[in-house]
């Protein structure tokens, strides 16, 4: 299962944002830094508002959601790419998931302290991002050198391509940038996943608002400010949350958390706003199998051509793959029944490079 890390300075609402994401009082969360030290793990449901629909059409009981995994990370610090607070630990932690998801400290607050002195959503990000890229410009000299006496010993050309492109992505480290981005082909996309660089992997900045600011979120001057700032970053895009907030409804019951969030002027929950940014995040979708027994989720990568998508639910639908039936969530509930959409034309039967969609349903046939 892929996942996403939770990273951050200290004290900026990690491990509060991970307690409302897995709906857990799983990690510590207190004011003052490194009350986190190992990671913790947790795997959450992504939210899917098509799941009751096709949930009435099947006419079933038992709903499966697609999940992803979250780690909460210990606060970074300054200096952390050269040990400063546990850093090369916290480093290693980092590398070891697929995407970043950093946590931004966008409100004031003299009863939580920070451990700069001030709020300042700029600083705290460049300094993440410093000890990322000083961390990678470290890993990616000495990988250079390891390649380059590789390639000249054996004429290794697969050595010498990796070369080539940490020598690319070299300069930009040095001008504090990250490997993400550069724009690479899809060769080089594949082939960068192996240097296992920090500064490559997709990232999602957490702006963490007062709970009396989500409403009118979109004004607050952090959060105004965070957004322009990492437009130049490679990022892929920012979400709103109070991660307090978030934490205070996992004590309530889905009704009554909708009651009051509308009545703080919110329609959805930043949580579940934030679980689907990571999903996509993670270059991941859904299709779905509806029936009697049950309606799911199945996540699969995007790009995902039939016979893996039908490898996701067992192996032996993936080697026996014939063909699949798919029918788009959008023409199916228009239709209001599976009959109603087959008697309008709207199931089609897709062969072996049918590259999959996010809402397919989806039904595999297949040899034994």
């Amino acid at each position: 299962m892929l996942n996403a890390g939770i990273v951050g300075l200290p004290n900026v609402g990690k491990s509060t944002l991970f307690n409302a994401l897995t709906r857990t009082r799983k990690a510590e969360a207190a004011n003052y830094p490194f009350c986190t030290i190992d990671p913790n793990v947790g795997v959450v449901q992504v939210p899917d508002s098509r799941l009751e629909p096709l949930r009435k059409i099947a006419n079933t009981n038992t709903v499966i959601s697609a999940a992803i995994e979250f780690v909460d990370i210990a606060g970074l610090v300054a200096g952390a790419s050269k040990g400063e607070g546990l850093g090369n630990k916290f480093l290693a932690n980092i590398r070891e998931v697929d995407a970043i998801i950093q946590v931004v400290r966008c409100f004031e607050d003299d009863d939580v302290i920070h451990n700069m002195g001030s709020v300042d959503p700029i600083r705290d990000i460049d300094t993440i991002n410093t000890e990322l890229v000083l961390a990678d410009l470290e890993s990616v000299e000495g990988q250079i050198q390891k390649l380059q006496k590789k390639a000249r010993g054996s004429q290794d050309k697969e050595a010498e391509a990796d070369a080539a492109l940490l020598e690319r992505i070299l300069p930009v480290l040095n001008e504090n940038k990250p490997a993400v981005s550069l724009e690479y082909s899809e060769q080089e996309q594949a082939r960068i996943k192996h240097f296992n660089l920090l500064t490559s992997k997709p990232i999602l900045y957490a702006c963490n608002v007062k709970e009396d600011d989500l409403g009118t979120a979109d004004e607050n001057p952090y959060v105004q400010k965070v957004r322009t700032h990492i437009a130049d970053l490679g990022a892929s895009g920012s979400c709103i949350l109070s991660a307090r907030l978030e934490e205070d409804l996992v004590d309530l019951s889905e009704e009554e958390a909708k009651e009051f969030l509308a009545d703080m002027g919110v329609k959805d929950s930043g949580a579940s706003g934030l679980i689907r940014a990571s999903y996509d995040l993670l270059g991941l979708a859904s299709y779905f199998t509806a029936g009697e027994k049950e309606v799911r989720a199945w996540t699969f990568r995007k790009g995902m051509k039939a016979p893996q998508c039908a490898g996701v639910i067992h192996t032996d639908f993936e080697s026996g793959f014939i063909k699949a039936e798919v029918v788009s969530y959008e023409d199916l509930v228009t239709a209001g029944s599976v009959q109603s959409a087959r008697e309008a034309g709207k199931y089609r039967l897709e062969g072996k490079d049918y590259e999959f969609k996010d809402g397919d349903v989806t039904l595999f046939r297949f040899n034994n």
